[in-house]
């Protein structure tokens, strides 16, 4: 084959004007595999591809770098998905970003680039400099680079104006040693992707059941009866959970889907691992789908709660008794819960929420899964709160079979937690800390994202570093973001490719390449292994295989260490270049310091690793202050949308895992080859005036009556709920306000953005 054919697009596609067909009814399937194939093949070539596939998910192979859905114990040959071996495909690609690369592109010039033009580059190879007053990224030796960064750190007047970033990619060994690093430094300045995504399920879960995790494994979603799948779209952001699902339903399991938006994936799987799925109609997987309105969610479990009162003999008197508190307060408020309020709020009709009532009165083991589409509203710990309420009425929680089940998007970004990375830690942990290391953390909190930004902007922060990830363009309210970052001193990003984060920079930036997962780390005591949590708490080694993309890239653990040496100087009793050279070290100490991990080493060399204890799951016992399971009780709450506007919710295409953009196909909604599109209900559109095919501009209004605009979407017919609208993100991250966030958690709101249409100008006179 041709090496052209594996050439990075030399111009940026345009992605407003896309084709629009008619959305599809199934997912995976043959064209599924078809894609994955043709994707690995531009990005990799045949050899490569195949070679690497095979590797992951697999017990002696590595952990796929996109989502952190978990493998049975059991293993297909082929245990990976479509959007997996994009994610493989991405990372493992031939295509390099070279010295000449930086040298013919401005920064200004790249800043005008698309994401997905940028990515598309290939993997970065060497450290680049962009000095203070350059317009140019030039080469720069890693002792160089990483002195100006320990230079610009002891430079500053408090450890508290430094930030240290993470994104969910990171390996428990780097991630403990991030937050060790930044800690012994003197902050607990640590936000992370988790702050945007799933911080509001912590928040819930920390406060009811005493462990902000998901309670169940994927044995029982076998064993479930009733699985609830709210706010959540398996076939494009987590694929494999589709083949638990069905497992689950050719097991006996009926399934409710709960969404704005019909997802094909929850209406039938093609699974592309048998002859039933790719050859014959798959399974049917949806038995009730509740097309709610936006942030519905809790209206609609309150009225559930209420019905399960009412019923005879349907609240499990024995483990509310025995396992929890609050139940008199909370029965009081549900018992108020309002049909007129509750279909207001959801948009559902009375004789379907009495339907969904009457499959959870019949079931005797159910499991509520969601994720961001409950996670990034105003009220959203409140919406979890109520999941909560739910199943402890029937006790579903500590049986097999049941539970809650927080879906997790980035491969160990729930790791990342367990090893530290949080702005608000613990004091357990603080302690364990300060008695394996011999130092005094700092107690005050830090930082999460959305203060991070806050400080950049006012100039209470001064250093950014990122250990991965996309954060100019993962952020809300862009152009306040961007302009915070330009304000620091100096911004770094670890990172395998090139990204947004890049091209917005302080007075001085940073880019140091480093290995991904698919890529074999030699280190001084020989190949190392890392580790990685999924979804369901279970942690398991990852081992790369391929040749390093570089012989100038250094593993995350290694950057870290060396930068801490550099920091930390002498004082530091940390054993930073042991850590580097045997990341078994590493692992001894987070034995020491981390609930779970006793015996890490010798755990790990367990075929499939192990499961990490969670106590309301594994004894019926809750780590709360009092020791029980806490009923709450709170008023219904659900967005009111000003006459004529719509409710936007930020999603992903088909072709996008978080920020990274594979392509510019969302196959399953039927549009392709562009991104700047709005879905919108035909009646609302004809309500608001706007053709299918029209261009509109997107602005959002905000409660201090400031807006923000998202220029130049094609508007796409769609079915919808009615009120409410979609678009993807990071384009329209734009309309999220720096201070619209969830109440408890912070995190921001992008699943509830009351936005306006407007014509756009023609192309040549909008932006």
């Amino acid at each position: 084959m041709s090496s052209d054919r594996r050439k990075a697009p030399e111009t940026d596609p345009a992605q407003d004007a896309p084709r629009v067909g008619s959305p599809q009814h199934a997912a995976a399937g043959l064209p599924a595999v078809g894609h994955a194939l043709r994707i690995g093949e531009r990005q990799m070539g045949v050899r490569r591809t195949a070679r690497t596939l095979l590797r992951v998910n697999q017990k002696d192979g590595f952990d796929c770098p996109g989502c952190a859905w978990p493998e049975d114990d059991k293993r297909h040959a082929a245990e990976f998905c479509e959007n997996g071996a994009k994610a493989v495909a991405e990372e493992a690609t031939t295509r390099r970003v070279s010295d000449g690369f930086f040298a013919e592109h401005s920064v200004a010039d790249l800043a005008e680039r698309s994401g997905y033009w940028l990515g598309q580059q290939g993997r970065l190879t060497r450290p680049m400099l962009l000095a203070e007053g350059a317009d140019h990224y030039e080469p720069i030796g890693w002792d160089r680079a990483l002195q100006l960064i320990a230079d610009e750190l002891r430079a500053l007047g408090s450890p508290d104006e430094a930030v240290f970033y993470t994104s969910g990619r990171t390996s428990n060994e780097a991630a403990f040693l991030y937050q060790l690093f930044a800690r012994e430094f003197g902050t607990n300045n640590l936000p992370d992707c988790s702050n945007m995504c799933h911080e509001s399920s912590g928040s819930a879960l920390s406060e009811t059941i005493g462990v902000g995790k998901g309670s169940v494994l994927l044995e029982d979603l076998y064993q479930a009866e009733l699985i609830i799948v709210a706010g959540q779209n398996p076939g494009t952001n987590h694929p494999r959970m589709l083949t638990a699902l069905e497992k689950a339903k050719r097991a006996g399991a009926r399934i409710i889907t709960v969404n704005p938006l019909p997802e094909a994936g929850m209406e039938r799987f093609r699974n592309p691992q048998n002859a039933r799925g790719l050859l014959g109609r798959g399974t049917a997987l949806t038995d009730l789908f509740l097309q709610i309105r936006l942030g519905g969610d809790q209206a609609l479990f309150r009225m559930l709660n209420k019905l399960v009162l009412d019923a005879p003999d349907a609240v499990d008197r024995g483990f509310v008794a025995e396992h929890t508190r609050g139940y008199e307060e909370f029965a009081a408020e549900a018992a108020g819960a309002d049909w007129a309020q509750t279909l207001r709020a959801t948009g559902l009709r009375r004789a379907e929420i009495e339907a969904a009532a009457e499959m959870v009165l019949a079931s005797r083991r159910t499991v509520v899964c969601w994720a961001m589409g409950l996670t990034q509203h105003k009220h959203s710990v409140p919406t979890i709160r109520e999941i909560v309420n739910f199943l402890l009425l029937r006790g579903d929680i500590g049986r097999p079979g049941s539970g809650v089940c927080p879906v997790r998007g980035h491969s160990n970004v729930q790791g990342d937690r367990t090893m530290g990375i949080f702005e608000r830690p613990a004091p357990a942990l603080l302690d364990a800390l300060q008695r394996e290391f011999g130092f005094e953390p700092p107690r005050e909190h830090g930082y999460d994202t959305v203060r991070a930004i806050r400080a950049l902007r006012d100039g209470e922060a001064k250093v950014f570093l990122a250990m991965g990830g996309n954060f100019v363009a993962a952020s809300p309210d862009t152009a306040v973001t961007e302009a915070a970052m330009r304000r620091a001193r100096l911004t770094v990003h670890v990172s395998t490719k090139l990204n947004r984060s890049h091209v917005v920079t302080g007075a001085r930036a940073l880019i140091l390449p480093t290995l991904g997962r698919t890529e074999r780390d030699t280190q001084r005591a020989g190949d190392q292994v890392v580790t990685v949590e999924d979804s369901m708490g279970m942690v398991h080694a990852s081992r790369g295989r391929l040749d390093p993309a570089s012989a100038e890239l250094l593993s995350e653990p290694a950057i870290v260490a060396r930068l801490a040496r550099l920091v930390l100087g002498a004082e530091s009793r940390t054993p930073w270049e042991e850590f580097e050279a045997d990341y078994a070290a590493i692992r001894d100490r987070i034995a020491r310091v981390i609930p779970g991990f006793e015996d890490f080493n010798a755990r790990i060399a367990v075929p499939g690793g192990f499961t990490l204890p969670h106590a309301p799951r594994d004894e019926r016992r809750f780590p709360t202050p009092s020791g029980k399971a806490h009923f709450t009780a709170a008023g219904v709450e659900y967005p009111r949308v000003p006459e004529g506007a719509l409710l936007l919710q930020t999603i992903r295409s088909h072709d996008q895992y978080n920020t990274t953009i594979y392509g510019l196909d969302d196959r399953y909604r039927g549009i392709r080859d562009g991104r700047r599109v709005v879905l919108v209900h035909p009646e609302d559109a004809r309500e608001q005036g706007v053709e299918d095919g029209s261009y509109v501009d997107l602005t959002s209004e905000w409660r201090d009556g400031s807006t923000r605009t998202a220029h130049r979407f094609r508007v796409v017919h769609y079915p919808t709920a009615r009120g409410c609208a979609a678009a993807y993100y990071p384009e329209t991250n734009v309309l999220v306000p720096l201070d619209s966030t969830a109440d408890t958690s912070n995190t921001p709101t992008s699943k509830s953005v009351v936005v306006r249409l407007t014509p756009a100008l023609p192309a040549a006179e909008g932006q």
